[in-house]
């Protein structure tokens, strides 16, 4: 075991954060912290490092152990190079390398002891170098910096001018050729694009230390965690495997433990009408009972309800009107900015209803063809045209269609002033702002929060054809899956730019990559580009007029349809089974309840006629009635014992 946190207790201004949590990572293991924004997990993160003090518990780490912790936007700050800025993490070896120098000058000019001493000190130098990888390290300096997405004449650029998402990748590089026991990464993905995220997925996979990463990246996740810790409620929980494991897990978790809390909601409100109904008998008997029950249901330990799900939150999306079948034709399209050529003859076609990806490296100009299919920006050559009555819905990463002096009600109200307050408030509860939230500045939020109200927003619209730039940048994962939910169900057309590679594999038909300046046609989802990718690039080069050819799976339905049939008509069967037993218990009870009030209104009106003066001198008619009375108790007490199991 490499770390260890018992009871970890941290609250600000009396809100509990964390609540007595613990866990333990093992050496080698690779583990991820999951949980809503503002869950606590970044608070956890930094009292692990020492970063900040717990109001109570314990963190230890193993002895000699040492860590390395890469902060949400840490970014170094220095007039170095690139290449040097990381070199600089290899400081002991090229001290190391430098002494192996010296001692090979310094052998040429000795000989007899003195030589024998130095080349004692050689060979115990070189074996030093070499147990640290020494002749290596030159070229895996390199292979980070490329994996990290810096191209070799970037190698000599100073940090200082570089944005604040490359001092991140530089600052993540230093790291990682530190190679620390255990590594804590928050939010690593943030500033990668798709390549460099895949590289530093196989790198942290075969990492030879522990790792804990803390990520909305839920594909990142599946690739490299073997184990999830859960931050609820202030409340940690472990979970075994990966990111999908655990979603699976927690659904199963939550699904049984509502069942369990409705099943004794409905047993509570089942034993309190018996109770009702068993002191409505009025007999001594029969009271007791319900005496007995009461105070069993008073022993019962109360289930609290579960808390809320992705699944009670949904979200829609409503074209106006359908539109045509051709929503979107590109023809020859091409940009540049100077002399940087983004792409050039880019041709391909949507259809309605299909939801398409565009992906790619970093700068490869993908932001930039959502602008020109949106009017913001011209294209240098080709053209495109809308189909008939198709009405855009946009999404943009700078979020423009928000103002920031209103409120997040105001936000709303404004631009749809036919909703009525309780329309407002729910739609902004979709998007998880309940209570005071609603009346948030936009100027106030962060970027994820503004990026759920332009959502908000473009969920009232009426578009036919959305077009979203990063839809998922910021969001957390509950929010993400809302989003991927709502675009699924949504029946008009979507084209969208993204590097979460989860919510391509959820949302999209058919991806687009944008490489070579030019455009690759996968129809598929994400998994299914990765299988082809390479074949398709093959053929792509091998094409000199760069015609794309789609790919078609299939999906090997007609079989499941036969066994989901079978199935089905099994599942029937037991169903109306069980149907039927329940209505015969349902007759049953009835039967029984009709017969109990029958004889307890004739008990009535016996006791009505004994005592009546007029038949009080009638000795047989005062006999019969007796009888009759004594038979109606007798079959009284056993329909109440039948009434009870039945209403059991």
């Amino acid at each position: 075991m490499i770390l260890s946190c018992q009871n970890i207790c941290k609250s600000f201004q009396e809100k509990k954060v964390l609540d007595h949590v613990s866990f333990h990572i093992e050496d080698y293991e690779k583990a991820a912290v999951v949980g809503i924004n503002g869950a606590g997990k970044t608070t956890l993160l930094r009292i692990i490092t020492g970063r900040m003090q717990a109001d109570e518990g314990q963190v230890a780490l193993s002895k000699d152990k040492t860590i390395g912790y890469l902060a949400q936007n840490d970014a170094v700050d220095t007039s170095n190079t690139v290449y040097e800025e990381l070199l600089s993490v290899k400081q002991d070896l090229i001290e190391l390398e430098n002494r192996i120098r010296d001692c090979e000058i310094a052998m040429q000019s000795v000989e007899g002891d003195e030589l024998e001493a130095l080349m004692r000190q050689y060979a115990s130098l070189t074996h030093d170098f070499e147990m640290a990888n020494g002749y290596a390290y030159k070229s895996e300096l390199t292979g980070v910096l490329k994996g990290l997405g810096f191209k070799e004449e970037e190698f000599s650029k100073s940090v200082s001018n570089l944005s604040g998402g490359e001092k991140t990748r530089v600052a993540l590089g230093k790291l990682l050729l530190a190679k620390p026991d255990l590594i804590i990464l928050d939010e690593p993905t943030n500033h990668l694009d798709m390549s460099s995220v895949a590289w530093l997925e196989t790198y942290l996979t075969n990492y030879k230390g522990a790792v804990i990463i803390v990520s909305h990246d839920r594909y990142f996740l599946d690739k490299i965690a073997s184990r999830i810790i859960e931050i609820d409620q202030a409340k940690a929980t472990v979970f075994s495997g990966n990111y999908t494991d655990y979603a699976r897990k927690k659904e199963q978790l939550r699904t049984a433990a509502m069942n369990a809390y409705l099943n004794q909601q409905r047993e509570i409100r089942h034993h309190e009408e018996v109770i009702e109904k068993l002191r409505s008998f009025n007999r001594e008997k029969s009271i007791k009972r319900a005496e007995s029950r009461e105070k069993m249901l008073e022993k019962t330990e109360v289930l609290e309800k579960p808390a809320q799900s992705r699944a009670d939150m949904r979200l829609t999306l409503s074209p106006r009107i359908p539109g045509g079948n051709d929503v979107l034709t590109v023809e020859h399209l091409g940009k540049s900015f100077g002399s940087h050529l983004l792409f050039q003859d880019v041709s391909f076609e949507i259809r309605r209803g299909e939801h398409v990806a565009v992906i790619g490296d970093n700068g490869t100009g993908k932001t930039t063809l959502l602008k020109i299919i949106n009017s913001l920006l011209p294209a240098d050559s080709g053209s495109f045209h809308l189909g008939s009555q198709v009405e855009i819905g946009y999404y943009d990463q700078e979020h423009h269609v928000l103002h920031g002096e209103k409120t997040l009600f105001e936000e709303i109200s404004d631009d749809y002033p036919s909703l009525t307050n309780t329309e407002i408030r729910n739609t902004l509860a979709a998007f998880l702002y309940t209570g005071d939230d609603v009346f948030k500045r936009i100027g106030d939020l962060s970027g994820g929060e503004r990026g759920r109200v332009s959502l908000a927003k473009l969920m009232l619209g009426s578009a036919n054809f959305l077009i979203l730039d990063e839809p998922t940048n910021h969001l957390d994962i509950l929010s993400k899956e809302i989003l991927e939910d709502a675009l699924n169900s949504y029946e008009g057309t979507v084209l969208y730019v993204s590097h979460d590679r989860y919510f391509i594999n959820r949302t999209a038909h058919r991806i687009l990559d944008l490489t070579d300046h030019t455009f690759v046609n996968y129809v598929g989802n994400y998994d299914y580009y990765l299988e082809k990718r390479d074949v398709q690039t093959a053929a792509l080069h091998r094409t000199e007029n760069g015609r794309r050819t789609d790919f078609y799976v299939s999906s090997g339905q007609e079989n499941s349809s036969d066994n989901a049939s079978s199935q089905g008509r099994q599942d029937w069967k037991a169903r109306k089974e069980a149907q039927a037993k329940l209505r015969k218990k349902e007759n049953d009870l009835k039967r029984c309840e009709d017969r109990i009030a029958l004889l307890e209104e004739r008990n009535r009106r016996i006791e009505e006629k004994l005592s009546d003066p007029s038949i009080g001198t009638q000795a047989a008619k005062l006999q019969e009635l007796a009888k009759e009375q004594a038979d109606n108790n007798a079959e009284l007490e056993k329909l109440y014992e039948e009434w009870e199991a039945l209403a059991e």
